[in-house]
């Protein structure tokens, strides 16, 4: 009876480690089917006619928990308003909210988060923190003008925030051409790759 015991525990605690372990890819894939749920919906889609027809799902890089970091999280509460550059005339007001400092492979990187002043407003949007980056990969293996990432707003005493790059999505203009996408400030280019996320559109789509 007490081995039926131990062995039952020592069940539960695998099960538990187990279940630990995948929590993390778990969130990562519910990520990545919502994506691919909202590109194929024809009324949502930023895919050209062309483009949907042969769409069958967005091209992810591996999932890599590596990509996922802590950073130290600094308010910019004096900062600014001002107009972002897009990919046309459009020039949408920004605001820089802070500044996040973190360590990847053995090196730290910089990265300011954005604000956007319309979507104050937006019930949509409006907990929402605008991350624009370019890195290393841009051009090759991901989207060569630009790369998206979504924060929420961290509470108002935050010392940290999780910027997690597999949850790196493209510009809409990644798609299709018709679209108005900001582009990454230059402040906001990392001389890293970073190989998670949604990699390029290629033609094979």
């Amino acid at each position: 009876m007490k081995n039926l015991f131990f062995f039952t525990f020592l069940l539960l605690v695998l099960s538990s480690c187990s279940s630990e372990k995948t929590t993390y890819l778990d969130e990562v894939r519910q990520h990545q089917y919502e994506l691919n749920t909202f590109y194929s919906d024809k009324d949502e889609s930023p895919l050209t006619e062309e483009g949907f027809k042969t769409f069958k799902s967005l091209d992810f890089f591996e999932i890599n928990e590596e990509y996922s970091v802590k950073a130290s999280f600094e308010l910019t509460p004096n900062s600014p308003i001002f107009e972002m550059t897009t990919t046309t005339d459009r020039l949408p007001l920004y605001r820089k909210y802070g500044i996040a400092t973190f360590k990847l492979k053995g090196e730290e990187f910089q990265l300011s988060l954005y604000q956007h002043q319309k979507e104050i407003t937006s019930t949509d949007h409006s907990n929402l923190l605008f991350l624009p980056f370019n890195d290393l990969s841009n051009g090759k293996t991901s989207y060569g003008g630009g790369r998206y990432i979504d924060i929420e707003i961290p509470d108002v005493n935050a010392k940290t925030v999780i910027i997690d790059f597999n949850k790196t999505y493209n510009p809409y203009c990644a798609y299709n051409g018709e679209y108005s996408c900001p582009i990454p400030p230059i402040e906001n280019n990392l001389a890293i790759e970073i190989p998670v996320g949604i990699k390029s559109y290629g033609e094979h789509h």
